[in-house]
């Protein structure tokens, strides 16, 4: 899931402040915490109220969709509403915001959220945390299931630096585990310390530049690279 935080309302204001009808769109998809027609109905009487102290009026209507991000399904909830709105607020992540300003592409779509990184939530912690940066080139088969690229604060790909301590991490004062340790300690509990040992090349940063296309099971890193496969 992709979890974000609500920008400050001072900041969503300024951003719809030269309009007078706004559209606040919440989404049901993979976003954590969830963003849906509730949270969109709550952000509108923030906004309608913070335009009073300023002694503007402003009228929106709360929606939902079902995933921001899937073109069809966007389209299909929110072109019935443009013509009698001037802006967009989406409560989307950045995906959904993207989306929301191709498909509804007469006017602008702003966003309500900061996208902070793909991760799980930790129940019994009550937080969420970051296990994987969608990098383009998984390591987990080789690493007890442990991500040295999300869990790593300096991305290393072959072991730990010197700067763990206990088993905690120099990057944020020691608060957090160092992944290569958990790591070992994964692969040590499943007699697979063979994986721990063996060498990998320098990381391949191909795969995780921006931007990417998917096409079938073929990733392009440029629209070059498509063409030519296109042409064989």
């Amino acid at each position: 899931m992709i979890i974000t935080q609500q920008k400050d309302i001072n900041e969503i204001y300024e951003m719809i402040k030269p309009y007078s009808k706004i559209l606040i769109a919440g989404c049901d998809g993979c976003n954590q915490p969830p963003r849906s027609i509730n949270e969109a109905k709550v952000l509108g009487q923030l906004l309608e109220l913070k335009a009073k102290t300023e002694g503007k009026a402003l009228i929106w209507k709360a929606i939902t969709i079902l995933r921001q991000c899937d073109d069809r399904i966007a389209a299909t909830t929110v072109r019935p509403f443009l013509d009698d709105y001037e802006a967009i607020v989406s409560l989307a992540c950045g995906l959904g915001v993207v989306m929301m300003n191709k498909i509804a592409d007469k006017i602008l779509t702003y966003p309500a959220q900061n996208s902070m990184f793909g991760g799980v939530q930790n129940a019994s912690e009550n937080d969420f945390i970051q296990y994987c940066e969608t990098c383009g080139d998984c390591l987990l088969g080789v690493t007890g299931g442990v991500c040295p690229i999300a869990g790593c604060a300096k991305h290393l790909n072959n072991g730990p630096c010197g700067g763990t301590v206990d088993g905690l991490c120099e990057v944020g004062g020691y608060t957090r585990p160092c992944a290569w340790i958990e790591i070992y300690k994964r692969l040590k509990k499943f007699d697979r310390l063979d994986l721990f040992t063996k060498y990998r090349p320098a990381r391949d940063y191909r795969s995780a530049t921006s931007p990417s296309f998917i096409v079938i099971n073929k990733t392009y890193t440029n629209e070059e690279e498509k063409k030519k496969e296109e042409k064989k």
